[in-house]
């Protein structure tokens, strides 16, 4: 299987295939696409940015993100969680949104300080 490794400006076309127990990774620069290729073989991982919803009609929504990397096969469950909130106090820019989203160890967090000024 080809893939273009998202690690660094280079992106690599890298070649990886199961030999055995193990993975034979081609066509990376550096070790990065080696590592990259496996984990997204073995465990694909994602970051989210979005939007939550708030009660200020001055902002009626705010910018967010994951805080990090979440696996892909979670995005959409992610995303539930997030479109179920709506803000309704003034936060900042990396301010919590949501703690230890389901239990992922990641928080969905705020990018903005839209809502600081309010």
């Amino acid at each position: 299987m080809n893939l273009v490794c998202i690690t660094c400006p280079r992106g690599c076309t890298v070649n990886i295939e199961k030999v055995g127990d193990d993975w034979k990774v081609s066509g990376n620069s550096c070790n990065k696409g080696r590592e990259f290729a496996i984990n997204e073989m073995t465990k694909p991982m994602r970051t989210i940015c979005s939007t939550v919803k708030t009660t200020f009609s001055d902002a009626p929504v705010l910018p967010c993100r994951v805080s990090a990397d979440i696996p892909k096969d979670k995005i959409f469950d992610v995303m539930k969680e997030i479109n179920k909130v709506v803000v309704d106090k003034p936060i900042g820019r990396g301010d919590v949104i949501i703690k230890n989203a389901l239990d992922l160890g990641v928080d969905v967090i705020s990018t903005s300080d839209l809502l600081s000024q309010i």
